[in-house]
């Protein structure tokens, strides 16, 4: 009889054959990327803090004054250059009528705010699995921003000397901005580029173009960004270059949502998975 070749295994079995269990890791690692169903609580508290943490850093930042008029300065001599130097020309124009520069003048300091946590409100309750994408990208999009304050400290052109530019604001005596008035010590005076006016109007439009049903609410969409930049233009809050880095920025928050969830956020499911609370790995009863 021939040698046989006995062999023990010892300790506890694995049930799952390694092949499974590499895949197992490899879903868990994916779960970390899959929208979920945002949490209420937590939501607030995040948006909460985290425009906290931007209000705090953005005002941390030196008001390099000097440096500051001079990049200015060479923003109206490039945008000269390039022949889209009007915001002088918007900005009398416009400030010439008094009742369309006064409402201007509160849409700048209030549908900023309103509007963004309005879209944010709509995803929450209508697109909860490309909530957390979306708002990822808002957030990038923000972040990214702060190093603009910091790299190149840039004036508004109300506050370029010579007279040049109307500051609305302090002219018809309305609350249309943080840094004007007996309200600018509060903000840094000197964070102009760029322009999240743009930056989050932008993001507000396209996320509505994007998600809604109905073709005049898409419409809207694409008009409140159009309407944006007539008005920090119009109030001489921003430079035509200064909404330029606000897209920028927003194509960066976009990029970082795309590559944390591998597609844009209005291509992922509009509903979030549902949590079992099982393993993805298990496999499910027939």
């Amino acid at each position: 009889m021939g040698d046989r070749t006995v062999t023990r295994l010892e300790g506890p079995q694995e049930a799952v054959p390694g092949p499974v269990a590499e895949e197992a890791g490899q879903r868990l690692s994916r779960r970390l990327r899959t929208p979920r169903r945002p949490r209420l609580w937590f939501e607030i508290l995040l948006i909460g803090v985290s425009y906290w943490t931007y209000s705090l850093i953005r005002n941390a930042v030196p008001e390099q004054k000097a440096e500051a008029l001079r990049n200015a300065d060479w923003i109206w001599r490039t945008e000269h250059q390039l022949g889209i130097a009007v915001e002088q020309s918007v900005n009398h124009a416009v400030n010439a009528v008094t009742w369309l520069i006064i409402g201007m003048n509160y849409y700048y300091a209030t549908l900023h705010f309103v509007v963004t946590l309005g879209v944010l409100v709509w995803l929450y309750h209508s697109h909860p699995g490309r909530y957390a994408a979306t708002r990822m990208a808002l957030f990038a999009t923000t972040g990214v921003a702060l190093l603009g304050y910091y790299l190149f400290p840039l004036a508004p052109p109300r506050l370029m000397t010579g007279g040049v530019f109307v500051d609305t604001v302090r002219i018809h005596h309305t609350w249309g901005s943080m840094a004007s008035g007996d309200l600018k010590h509060m903000s840094n005076q000197y964070a102009a580029m760029p322009s999240m006016h743009i930056g989050w109007s932008l993001w507000c439009g396209l996320t509505v173009f994007a998600l809604a049903a109905v073709p005049w609410a898409r419409v809207l969409g694409l008009l409140y960004p159009v309407s944006t930049l007539v008005v920090i233009v119009s109030t001489a809050n921003h430079f035509w270059l200064d909404a330029v880095g606000g897209v920028l920025c927003l194509s960066f928050g976009f990029t970082v949502a795309r590559a944390w969830y591998g597609a844009l956020p209005h291509a992922l499911p509009r509903l979030a998975p549902v949590r079992t609370g099982k393993p993805a790995w298990l496999p499910t009863k027939a």
